[in-house]
């Protein structure tokens, strides 16, 4: 069988990448996987002070951090800093999302860590989930 005589291959559309999000969540999580892809994630108490020293463009806070003075520190700089916070309701979400993970070889998460607080210094891509987000900040 020649090349002129192979059978036609069934063109396949390119997944959504771009798709619209259903909610705010979803949202977030694409945000952050596309920092993530530009290095634009700060994890970690003192990095994530230092980026809001600093300046950067928006931070996730976990509701059910156990430290009172952790998120009254980290408010506290995004209020002084002019930087937007975004309340997370789980720490583990937000270590996941983050990239706070160990996977085994099928793929699937065998350990999550807890992170209280992400900054994001670098939005990647222009998405139409960062425009919820944004909308949302309004």
């Amino acid at each position: 069988m020649s090349a002129e005589e192979a059978p036609p291959v069934a063109a396949v559309a390119p997944p959504a990448v771009d798709a619209e999000p259903a909610t705010v969540e979803d949202a977030l999580k694409i945000v952050i996987r596309k920092s993530l892809e530009v290095n634009g994630v700060i994890r970690g108490l003192s990095e994530v002070v230092r980026a809001l020293d600093r300046g950067c463009h928006l931070c996730l806070l976990a509701e059910d951090c156990d430290d009172a003075s952790y998120k009254k520190l980290v408010t506290a700089l995004c209020k002084q800093n002019n930087i937007d916070v975004i309340m997370v309701r789980e720490r583990a979400k937000l270590a996941e999302w983050a990239g706070l993970t160990k996977m085994d070889r099928a793929g699937n998460i065998k350990k999550t860590f807890k992170c209280s607080s992400v900054a994001i210094k670098d939005f990647g891509e222009r998405t139409r989930a960062l425009e919820m987000v944004m909308d949302k900040l309004k």
